[in-house]
């Protein structure tokens, strides 16, 4: 996963989250929810982007 990618996810992590901080302080169930879905998605991307890593690694370390 290059530098960049991995930046897109952390800055969607931290929209969602002030997406639903600020969902939390006006009352508003949609903007929380929204802020919620796009932290979980981010989550969810950098897991995938971890497990593919992993899996390149796995595969080098036997055929080295």
């Amino acid at each position: 996963m290059s530098f960049t990618d991995k930046a897109k996810n952390k800055t969607q992590e931290m929209t969602g989250a002030a997406q639903e901080r600020i969902g939390d302080m006006t009352d508003n169930e949609r903007m929380r929810a929204e802020g919620a879905t796009k932290q979980s998605e981010a989550r969810a991307r950098q897991a995938g982007e971890n497990m593919k890593a992993a899996g390149r690694n796995a595969k080098d370390a036997f055929t080295k």
